[in-house]
């Protein structure tokens, strides 16, 4: 790589940065707050969120454009994204950014950054690629591609010493920001909930295409369960305008649409407002675990790509859902393509939590993950993209 001109310390921190769907946002918000907080002045520009927008990010692109989920999805969006990445790396070469940020969408980010990298921009991959779980073998592009890589999870670091890449585990933001104790009577009066009621949380994702297909087994699981337990009510927080207008189309034709309340965003309020919840898999479920909640995990991709992933043996892991992947055996039910149904995911939830030594275990559990997370993440990351960019933290 070529040497980086050194700037003075006066000059802005500029950092590129592309954050992919709705949980980058959330990560690269917290990230330049956290940055302006040690440098002062900040420029951030790239492919942002609204989050990000507000935290004063200078958007290319929206976060959404990179929301695409599964093999056969990419297939049909290549043409679009590869597109994209080449204007990105047009527009970040001229620009000359201190540092690149990529945040989430490993299959994106990494490619780009490692055009970056060859043009003398230092590159930071945060949130680590799955390496450990399908495709071992791109650990070695990783390494090529990126400076450093900022890991979430505690054994993601641990994997990459073993390959000699430059990894650091910074924690989950999410941690930090979401209480040891949740406020669960709190968020039911900011919802207008009763602090008796039974509430069920439904998060089916933030993709158009996960929610597409989650939405009617989604709400067939509450109308299983109402059926059984008419104490239940059931809400369901949206990641953005587009997922709620897809969600409640989907639910246009369900006769259980009565029962679901639908909200825009408050996802972590309406967590901690509920007993148990229905999540689809993905960041959600990590936001379930810190909330302390039951859940039940529902993964559903195109039929194309569960049948390449079985067919080649591409995963290699047992588990698809962050809380049984972190406690590294089965926590919480998974039900994987066929097995979501209505009645499946209703009767796996109310197993979870009609066993109360079963939920006793869980909040023990859930509250030491809970804890080995809460490492301050925003603000080492931030550390760690300032010592790349060569800068030091003012004061």
């Amino acid at each position: 790589m070529s040497a980086v001109p050194a700037r003075s310390a006066a000059a802005p921190l500029r950092v590129g940065i592309v954050a992919g769907e709705h949980s980058g946002d959330q990560l690269g918000a917290a990230l330049i707050a956290a940055l302006r907080e040690r440098v002062g002045a900040l420029e951030c520009f790239g492919v942002a969120g609204p989050k990000m927008i507000a935290a004063g990010c200078e958007a290319w692109a929206g976060a959404d454009s990179l929301a695409v989920m599964g093999l056969a999805e990419v297939l049909r969006h290549l043409p679009r994204l590869l597109r994209l990445r080449a204007g990105l790396a047009a527009r970040f070469t001229a620009a000359r950014p201190d540092v690149f940020v990529g945040i989430d969408s490993p299959e994106f980010n990494l490619a780009l950054a490692g055009r970056l990298k060859r043009a003398g921009i230092r590159c930071v991959q945060y949130v680590s690629p799955q390496v450990w779980a399908w495709r071992p073998g791109r650990v070695r592009t990783i390494g090529k591609d990126s400076d450093l890589v900022l890991c979430l999870l505690p054994f993601e670091s641990e994997f990459y010493a073993q390959h000699a890449v430059r990894a650091e585990f910074v924690g989950h933001p999410l941690a930090d920001q979401i209480p040891l104790e949740v406020d669960t009577r709190g968020a039911r009066a900011a919802l207008g909930i009763d602090p008796d009621d039974r509430v069920i949380a439904l998060l089916p994702g933030s993709r158009l295409a996960e929610v597409g297909r989650l939405a009617a087994p989604f709400a067939q699981a509450a109308g299983w369960i109402h059926a059984r337990r008419p104490e239940f009510q059931f809400v369901a927080p949206m990641a953005s305008p587009a997922v709620r207008e897809c969600f409640e189309r989907q639910l246009a034709q369900a006769p259980e649409k009565a029962l679901i309340r639908v909200v825009e965003g408050q996802a972590q309020r309406v967590l901690a407002a509920a007993d148990a919840a229905i999540v689809a898999s993905g960041t959600a479920t990590l936001e379930t675990l810190l909330s302390g909640k039951p859940l039940v995990v529902a993964y559903k991709v195109s039929w194309l790509t569960a049948l390449v992933l079985r067919t080649l043996g591409l995963v290699k892991v047992p588990y698809v859902s962050q809380p049984n992947l972190l406690a590294g055996r089965r926590l919480v039910p998974e039900l994987i393509q066929g097995a979501v149904t209505g009645e499946a995911l209703g009767t796996a939830l109310l197993g979870e939590i009609d066993d109360p030594a079963h939920l006793a275990e869980l909040r023990a559990e859930f509250a030491r993950i809970h804890r080995v997370l809460r490492r301050g993440g925003a603000g080492r990351a931030a550390d760690a993209v300032i010592e790349c960019a060569g800068r030091t933290p003012r004061g």
